[in-house]
């Protein structure tokens, strides 16, 4: 019984997978459009944005390096703002501020790429499950051994054809966009990595510069308390 009730399902055909696969594709489409503009609004010139960041750093101006990042809304700009506002707290405080906001910005930049890559992985299959229902059609009309038969069966083989190919051509580009997407958010992640890495280099040295300051200072006034005596 299960099996001819699985049987009747295959004779419907597979078109219905055809336009499974076509929907797929009109989705793609949507996500791939949608996250080029997000990526595409979010780019930044990370070695200039580095080199004024320094600047202002070296010049201990924290207030105009926080206006450099406040009006962009990149992943490199947000994080590092991030741990900037909490500098007062010293550099191992930043430094787990920005990673926590890293891995927030990181959500953002990866949103809609598993399912590029679920599709990239999974339309193939897809397209051979509809190639494999046709096959199975094909086979119940030669079944019937009429003359009208072999016409039925060779309309199944080229339907069964038409699902492998229209599978393989929705996976293709959605391997191709999440590749790229994947690769703009490692880059993104790599320049977010230096710039966090060149803020906290100068809050480590001022600390040291601080530090040095207090213990050259303590020395003195001991020197000052022993020529007293």
């Amino acid at each position: 019984m299960l099996t001819e009730l699985l049987l009747d399902v295959a004779l419907l055909g597979s078109e219905w997978v055809l336009w499974l696969l076509i929907g797929l594709s009109v989705a793609l489409v949507f996500v791939g459009f949608e996250r080029a503009t997000f990526y595409a609004k979010r780019s930044v010139d990370s070695e200039t944005l580095r080199l004024q960041l320094e600047e202002a750093l070296e010049a201990r101006d924290f207030e105009a390096a926080a206006d450099l990042l406040r009006d962009r809304d990149s992943m490199e700009a947000k994080v590092v703002l991030f741990g900037l506002r909490d500098r007062e707290r010293g550099p191992s405080a930043v430094e787990d501020r920005m990673t926590g906001a890293l891995a927030t910005e990181k959500n953002r930049y990866n949103r809609f790429l598993s399912f590029l890559g679920t599709v990239g992985n999974n339309a193939p299959f897809i397209g051979l499950f509809g190639t494999v229902i046709g096959i199975i059609g094909a086979f119940a009309n030669l079944a019937q051994g009429s003359e009208s038969a072999s016409r039925a069966v060779m309309a199944s083989i080229s339907e069964a054809l038409i699902a492998t190919g229209v599978g393989l051509l929705v996976a293709i580009p959605a391997v191709i966009a999440f590749n790229a997407f994947k690769s703009r958010v490692q880059r993104s992640v790599a320049q977010t990595d230096l710039l966090g890495r060149t803020l906290l280099a100068h809050l480590r040295e001022d600390g040291q510069q601080t530090s040095a300051s207090v213990e050259e200072t303590s020395s003195s006034d001991e020197r000052t308390r022993e020529a007293s005596q």
